[in-house]
């Protein structure tokens, strides 16, 4: 006899309850329109033409995100910075890399937000917009006062936030990554972490945004790649199954 085996949501109950509480507050706060927004996708409709990475090619990207996310770009300047780990080792030494550090700052000065975003991010799109997306999420967190600066869920809350301004499959591809290179006889391999959120809470946080929009199949669900979408189809049928789980309405 096979037994239909209940869903489990992918998160633990301690980041399921943070999640749909924060999903909810952020609800309550920016309103039901900016849930039913646009999905941001990686693709032409987006973004059009071929990107190289260059100045102007960021720049333009910068403003775009400032358009979808509701910031003024007169409110933002932009600052680069490099990052830690030194390029010319890895050229000549088989390494294993395992980096978190942080992609992007940001502060107030003068009353505008200050946005750094670590340089080699110009040539990694999908991480460069989580990262953009991130920072501007603090733009409109910290800076237009709806949170302090010493609330302590205060970054992984800015994470969420892009998933509820139709920007979490960014994140969420970019939240884990593995490379692995062969260069003669020496393998070089890296992981990488972006973000505050895991795979699987970012999973969960998108199933819980898709079924506040009442979405049970979405469409932009392809884009993510094979783990995100993995948990995002648990939560959905988690919270498909449970009728929402701890709360909140659609």
């Amino acid at each position: 006899m096979v037994w239909w085996r209940k869903a489990q949501c992918p998160v633990r109950p301690v980041e399921q309850e943070w999640i749909e509480r924060s999903m909810d507050w952020l609800l309550a706060e920016f309103g039901r329109d900016r849930l039913l927004g646009p999905v941001v996708l990686p693709n032409d409709d987006w973004f059009p033409g071929a990107y190289r990475g260059t100045a102007r090619e960021v720049e333009v990207l910068v403003g775009r995100l400032c358009d979808h996310m509701g910031v003024a770009a007169d409110r933002i300047e932009i600052e680069h910075f490099s990052p830690d780990i030194g390029v010319e080792l890895t050229a000549h030494v088989p390494l294993s890399v395992s980096g978190s550090g942080a992609a992007g700052h940001h502060r107030m000065r003068a009353g505008r937000s200050v946005i750094a975003i670590r340089e080699d991010l110009a040539a990694r799109p999908m991480e460069l917009v989580a990262t953009v997306a991130h920072e501007l999420g603090h733009a409109r967190l910290l800076a237009e006062g709806r949170v302090g600066p010493g609330r302590e869920d205060h970054e992984p809350l800015t994470d969420l936030l892009t998933v509820f301004f139709g920007l979490g499959i960014f994140g969420a591809n970019a939240a884990f990554d593995f490379s692995r290179e062969v260069r003669g006889d020496s393998v070089w391999t890296s992981t990488s972490r972006l973000g505050y959120l895991t795979e699987p809470m970012f999973g969960y946080g998108l199933a819980r945004y898709a079924w506040l929009r009442d979405e049970p199949n979405p469409a932009w669900a392809r884009y993510l790649d094979t783990n995100p979408r993995s948990f995002l189809n648990r939560g959905l049928r988690y919270l498909t199954e449970t009728g929402g789980a701890g709360g909140g309405t659609r």
